[in-house]
């Protein structure tokens, strides 16, 4: 039978990143691919004493169905904290728990985005969120990141050449695939920009908590005055990624458009995963366990820095971060950086190419992104060696 997909799918690609995970299944490989938190940074024990006290206390409310807004102790938990933590949420602003930050980019670009519509995104950004922008027959347009963030000047290029624009998305701390964060300078200029052009932000700030050095920054919808910002947060990074919670904060009226959109995807956020989270938050100690998650990152960072310094350098540079999981890494300009990373994989050695992150095909980028998050010491030092014989030969 010959098989007629929709327009929506038809020119979708897997994502590359899970295309090189399968030559990191392979035992004898050191992947530094994967976008993992820490073994280490797993909440495993409280995890379990939590999920045994709840089958023991009230088993149905962990397997019964639920409401689609989520678990309501939870949303108003993170309504409070969200607020006198970050300033983040309004009186006009609603919250709606997803499963993971994925699908609140599904939920917005369902909500809002028509065919044709234009969506502005860094560039280089994160694959996961293209794709979805991509299979709802969104364009994209890219705006170059720089150490800072995004360049603005060519941001409001962007918002005066292309009239159907509907949003910005942004990942404004340790941004993946750059590591970049955004300067409070620039986070205002976005800002402003969104509100002069009338266009929407999505910020996703799945990083945000893992800053392990520096100043820790406002999100941008603490600006917020207007109702133009989604923001994005999640538990993946911090608590469990496999759980799948994340959460929406953003106007009313778009949040009742993406839990109507919700009920027709999943009808309601795991109820388990909802309440081990709330447990968590509120009865162990979250600020301890952020901190052990700095340091655990805060190691391995500097770690993998120190061989880029030793291994790569001069021929592969890098800028230093200060959070998050990633380093993005520079070739010469004239590297092909799709036969670099192929050579690397020769070699039992993974690597993402930055064309995986690029928003067209076309986009030029001679630079490849590792994670230091998942790998041991001893498979970075490795993984890292193996890339600095690489360099040699460039």
């Amino acid at each position: 039978m010959e098989y007629k997909f929709s327009d929506r799918v038809q020119s979708l690609k897997p994502s590359a990143i899970r295309e090189i995970f399968k030559y990191a299944a392979d035992p004898t490989v050191v992947s530094l691919s994967a976008g993992n938190p820490s073994p280490d940074a797993f909440p495993t024990e409280e995890i379990s004493e939590i999920s045994q006290r709840l089958f023991a206390e009230n088993p149905i409310a962990a397997l019964q169905y639920s409401v689609t807004e989520g678990y309501t102790p939870l949303r108003e938990f993170l309504k409070g904290y969200m607020k006198s933590k970050h300033n983040v949420g309004s009186d006009s602003d609603d919250i709606l728990i997803t499963s993971g930050a994925q699908q609140i980019m599904d939920l917005a670009s369902k909500s809002v985005l028509n065919e044709g519509d234009v969506v502005i995104c860094e560039n280089p950004s994160f694959i996961g969120s293209l794709n979805t922008f991509r299979s709802y027959n969104a364009r994209l347009v890219g705006v170059p990141v720089e150490p800072d963030g995004m360049n603005v000047e060519k941001l409001e290029e962007a918002l005066k050449s292309e009239p159907n624009a509907k949003f910005i998305y942004t990942i404004p701390n340790f941004q993946n695939p750059s590591g970049v964060t955004m300067s409070l300078e620039k986070r205002k200029a976005v800002y402003e920009l969104a509100k002069k052009y009338q266009v929407l932000i999505i910020e996703d700030n799945p990083y945000g908590d893992l800053r392990f050095s520096g100043e820790f920054l406002p999100c941008i919808k603490s600006f917020d005055d207007e109702g133009i910002v989604i923001y994005s947060g999640s538990f993946s990074k911090v608590i469990s990624p496999g759980m799948r919670v994340g959460y929406a904060i953003a106007p009313k009226e778009i949040i009742q458009k993406m839990v109507v959109c919700k009920q027709g995807q999943d009808v309601h956020t795991n109820i388990w995963s909802q309440l081990v989270c709330y447990e968590f938050l509120t009865k162990y100690d979250f600020d301890k366990h952020l901190e052990k998650l700095r340091d655990i990152y805060r190691k391995k960072a500097n770690f993998a820095m120190d061989l880029l310094d030793k291994h790569l350098a001069p021929k592969i540079t890098y800028n230093r971060i200060d959070g998050g999981l990633f380093i993005w890494c520079d070739l010469p300009e004239n590297t092909d950086v799709s036969q670099f990373c192929m050579n690397a994989v020769k070699n039992k050695v993974c690597v993402v190419p930055g064309t995986a992150f690029m928003a067209n095909e076309t986009d030029v980028t001679h630079s490849f992104r590792i994670n230091f998050s998942t790998p041991t010491d001893e498979q970075l030092k490795k993984g890292i060696e193996i890339l600095g014989e690489l360099a040699k030969t460039l």
